[in-house]
């Protein structure tokens, strides 16, 4: 079989099952922060100036899975944790769909940085938070990921998005919804 027929098959079926419904894939308290600790480990290993972003975080959600694909229309679905002072206070999941022109599948690691207390509070009190409505967020891309920037630093909310070749250039967050899950 050839391997572009084998990618479009598994487009299809990864497809099918984000909207079979997500809570098929939940996982557990356990398995979400054992990914969420290897998660934050890939952090401080590609990303050189990690340890001053963390700093500066008051809460830090991290999402170690977020499964995308799309055959015209795409979804993606993922689960993580919410740390706050290294602690996990609570569990959340990630949604978003979209159409137009879109084949194949993919996993990210998405880790976002509230910098401040009113933005994470904000975020903790949403019923169903959405980037790009609910609060900006500052996508940080290869070239800023080695030193603060000074204007980055004022943005409350800042995201590192990751896949299996290292941190992605110039993704979006706009229309991922967050809520918060019972595990």
């Amino acid at each position: 079989m050839p391997q572009s027929l084998l990618k479009f098959m598994l487009a299809i079926i990864v497809s099918i099952s984000l909207f079979v419904g997500p809570h098929a894939f939940a996982a557990s308290k356990t398995e979400i922060d054992i990914e969420v600790k290897q998660a934050l480990k890939r952090f401080n290993k590609e990303v050189a100036a990690s340890a001053e972003y963390t700093k500066l975080a008051k809460g830090m959600l991290v999402f170690p899975s977020i499964f995308k694909a799309g055959f015209g229309v795409g979804g993606e679905y993922g689960e993580g944790a919410m740390l706050i002072n290294g602690k996990t206070a609570e569990y959340y999941s990630t949604a978003a769909a979209s159409i137009g022109f879109q084949l194949g599948a993919q996993t990210k690691t998405v880790i976002i940085l509230f910098t401040t207390n009113q933005a994470l509070k904000k975020f903790r009190s949403s019923d169903g938070w959405e980037a790009g409505v609910d609060g900006s967020v500052a996508l940080i891309d290869l070239g800023a990921a080695t030193t603060i920037d000074t204007s980055t630093i004022k943005n409350p909310i800042i995201a590192f998005v990751f896949n299996n070749k290292g941190l992605m250039y110039n993704l979006s967050l706009e229309g991922s919804k967050y809520s918060k899950i019972t595990r």
